[in-house]
């Protein structure tokens, strides 16, 4: 006879992105609608005559927030994950475990670019001797989930999970997985990424990946909208404390949700491109809804992926029709993307602190910038103004997808 696995419960979040310097000033921003989007003052914009001029930077620099050598020694999207975990462990009540018993597992799609880059240019400039020493761990993709590790002694294991745009979602997944197989008691679990740089914005342009309303900023992310021309490229990092229930409750821990669920799954369609029918996409949900032991009927909102391209958005929709059929017509869909910008791989994370935030508060945040609604887009979109979620036991779903065909959904309840 085998024992009933864990209860998995949030009891912390933290974020910086283009909306605030904190996962409550992030909340609050988007329940009120606001844009984080804006234009682009660096140099480099005329230097390599982008075609985007603007993007989601941050609304707080985290040189505000973090020490001089902190920003030195660490890669912004880092020093990104270190600003959110601190925020996240604060506000767990600083939990006392077992190193042994503390893992990280913080995804990241890109890592550290502006390092790499620096680097580079360093080396083609000036010679082998003028490249900063520190260059490689600063780089390496897997060094967030290294500094999350070595901030809060977590020796239970320092993951990364690197699936694009999924990233933060899945490393969450995992730290869902950990606690459940016994392998720890609490997980630092989240996604980061800094690629606001002249070669990413260059090459997702190239791939007509990203909006070019230079012109407009804050109208530029606009999911389900007839004129989404694109995605809006922002940067941030976004942290959840995942706990077990036994653990939380001995310690006497404030309880946001659980996370109830998680579905994995992979398209193996296309590298860039989703599958059309939406078969992959739904396997990941209702493998989330099945693993937290509910069914469609009990699902009121989704946080949905909704980058603002004009396929991936009607993908989404057809792979919600295709899980959830006619229960899908009671479903309150958001699009956050519109305010916060496209975090690459932290935004899956930071729509995970996002659906937390929605059980704890029963509210769906809404989706800006819809002017025209796709005809193809026949759910239920909460546009302008958040939507109150219904009272009694609440379960919502946060999507999130990756260039690969990375399909990740994680499924939050109430507690």
């Amino acid at each position: 006879m085998t024992s009933p696995r864990p209860t998995v419960v949030v009891t912390g979040l933290g974020a910086t992105t283009p909306l605030g310097g904190t996962a409550e000033e992030t909340w609050q921003a988007a329940l009120a609608g606001r844009s984080g989007a804006g234009p682009l003052d660096a140099s480099w914009v005329e230097d390599y005559q982008l075609p985007v001029t603007f993007a989601a930077q941050l609304a707080t620099p985290v040189t505000e927030v973090l020490k001089k050598v902190e920003t030195k020694r660490l890669d912004p999207f880092a020093q990104y994950a270190l600003v959110a975990a601190r925020e996240a462990w604060a506000n767990a009540g600083a939990p006392e475990v077992e190193p042994e018993r503390l893992a990280s597992s913080v995804g990241t799609g890109i890592g550290g670019v502006q390092t790499l880059l620096t680097a580079w240019e360093s080396l083609r400039t000036k010679g082998a001797r003028r490249v900063y020493p520190l260059s490689i761990p600063m780089l390496m993709p897997n060094s967030a989930a290294g500094t999350v590790s070595l901030e809060f002694g977590a020796r239970a294991g320092a993951h990364t999970l690197v699936s694009a745009c999924s990233s933060g979602a899945e490393s969450i997944a995992y730290g869902l997985h950990l606690i459940r197989e016994g392998l720890a008691d609490v997980v630092i679990a989240g996604g980061s990424e800094a690629s606001i740089h002249p070669l990413p914005i260059a090459g997702f342009t190239q791939m007509q990946a990203l909006s070019t309303r230079n012109d407009s900023p804050e109208t530029a992310s606009r999911p389900y909208d007839t004129d989404r021309d694109g995605f809006l490229l922002g940067e941030g990092g976004a942290i959840l404390v995942l706990e077990s229930e036994e653990h939380a409750k001995a310690r006497g821990a404030n309880i946001i949700a659980t996370l109830a669920g998680a579905g994995v799954s992979a398209d193996s369609h296309h590298i860039a491109a989703p599958e059309p029918e939406g078969a992959g996409a739904a396997r990941a949900m209702v493998d989330a809804v099945r693993d937290a032991g509910a069914t469609a009927k009990d699902l009121s909102h989704i946080n949905a992926h909704a980058t603002s391209t004009p396929v991936g958005d009607v993908a989404e929709v057809a792979a919600v029709r295709r899980a959830f059929g006619a229960d899908a017509d009671h479903m309150a869909i958001s699009g956050t993307k519109s305010m916060t910008g496209h975090l690459l791989g932290a935004a899956g994370a930071l729509e995970a602190v996002f659906a937390a935030q929605s059980v704890r508060d029963r509210k769906a945040p809404p989706t800006i910038n819809i002017e025209n609604l796709d005809p193809a887009v026949d759910l239920d979109i909460v546009r302008d103004t958040p939507r109150d979620l219904p009272e009694g036991d609440l379960l919502v779903l946060d999507n999130s997808f990756g260039f690969g065909g990375h399909n990740v959904a994680l499924a939050f309840g109430s507690y």
